[in-house]
């Protein structure tokens, strides 16, 4: 791979976080400049507010310039929120030629016939990934150009995403000067940065509980098996802190952050008070029981989007937390506990990426990071890529209208 920078947003519910990187290698990959602040006009991972989004925006693509010293021009962008939905689909197609050779332009035809599904109005296919290829009834073929056949089938996880709100979060980044190089399902970008490659093999549930969202993703056999968002997250911690402590939100946050626990211990102990400020107190036990019944509550509903109930079988490597919200004290020992399988906190691999990366060993950074290792791993682009790159496909091509200046 040619030296090349690109860059990242993660446009979240609490935060805006873009990254630059100089990305040499797969395996080596320089981090240039992290720019974070607070995020506003985002709600459950959609945009609210058109002009407080794009100054969160716009202030954390300054910052990240200014550490880094490049000018950003575009980037790869995370997107999430209850309006993504999926499914996998398979399509199938002949191979007419008289050599029966499986060639390039049958991968694409093979692949648009498993895209041709209804789509309720308003919502278009974001992502087609392949998944694995069958000829002539052979499953776990993984790259059949070149093989011979006379039938390719393809599995494919498909997600599709509202129109309006790829629109509002597109042109948002597009005005404060950044490209949008492609959009990316964040659980899909967090795999990437939190999840080893026995672990996507194997089989294994991911939940990146961020503020506004929970995004779930379930790998097999080393790809993309099911995709979810629950817009349940960090957000109804703290409302919940708020009024079951009578706390202003943004105290209830920062007691969160400060002392919040889920592990058994909290619950033991006596009536300890602990302060924030301006007199603010509340007692440590309520506090953290609060915070406990309502994880306890997001790791069964993460189950419940499971797509067997036998995910056990489905996932032997169990459950992985990541993002802001799995920095709770005790949440691994509590899924452990409550779900009976094997629960580990995802921090992002950092194999092979260095310089001012510090930051990006948090949990709350599995997307940020994530979304630059999509790209550099050659996966699969989404269909705003595609049609940059001149493929036909309806729905970029309405986008792109919409968004011609």
């Amino acid at each position: 791979m040619a030296k090349k920078i690109i860059s990242a947003i993660d446009v979240g519910t609490t935060k805006v976080a873009t990254i630059v990187a100089n990305v040499k290698a797969q395996d080596d990959i320089e981090v240039l400049g992290v720019g974070v602040v607070p995020s506003r006009g985002m709600h459950k991972g959609i945009v609210v507010n058109m002009d407080e989004a794009r100054q969160s925006i716009a202030a954390s693509v300054k910052e990240a310039q200014r550490i880094s010293g490049i000018r950003i021009d575009s980037a790869y962008v995370g997107v999430t929120g209850r309006h993504i939905s999926s499914l996998n689909n398979r399509g199938v197609v002949a191979i007419p030629r008289d050599d029966r050779l499986v060639r390039t332009q049958d991968l694409r035809r093979v692949l648009s016939a498993a895209r041709n599904i209804p789509v309720a109005e308003g919502k278009k296919v974001l992502h087609a990934i392949p998944r694995s290829y069958a000829l002539d009834g052979q499953e776990g073929v993984q790259q059949p150009v070149g093989m011979h056949g006379s039938r390719l089938d393809v599995e494919t996880h498909i997600v599709t995403a509202s129109v309006t709100s790829i629109q509002n979060l597109a042109k948002c980044v597009r005005s404060v000067g950044v490209d949008v190089e492609d959009l990316i399902l964040e659980p899909l970008a967090s795999g990437e940065a939190a999840l080893t490659p026995e672990e996507r093999e194997s089989g294994v549930i991911m939940a990146d509980i961020g503020g506004g969202t929970t995004d779930i993703a379930v790998f097999k056999n080393g790809s993309i098996y099911h995709t979810a968002i629950l817009p349940v997250a960090g957000y109804q911690v703290t409302s919940d802190i708020s009024i079951g402590l009578g706390l202003p939100f943004n105290i209830a946050e920062k007691m969160k952050r400060r002392y919040g626990s889920v592990a058994t211990s909290a619950e033991t102990e006596e009536m300890v008070q602990v302060g924030i400020e301006n007199g603010h107190s509340a007692s440590y036990k309520d506090l953290c029981s609060i915070i406990r019944a309502r994880m306890e509550e997001l790791l069964q509903l993460v189950l419940l989007e499971m797509p067997t109930s036998d995910y056990h079988t489905l996932a032997p490597c169990g459950l992985v937390l990541t993002g802001g919200t799995s920095n709770l004290d005790g949440l691994d020992e509590l899924g452990q506990s409550l779900l009976r399988i094997p629960v580990r906190r995802g921090r992002p691999i950092s194999t092979g990426i260095y310089g001012i990366s510090d930051i990006l060993h948090d949990p709350s950074y599995s997307t940020t990071l994530g979304l630059i290792l999509w790209h550099v791993r050659g996966k699969e682009g989404s269909s705003f890529k595609r049609s940059r790159a001149g493929t036909w496909n309806s729905f970029m091509t309405l986008v792109r209208k919409l968004f011609r200046v």
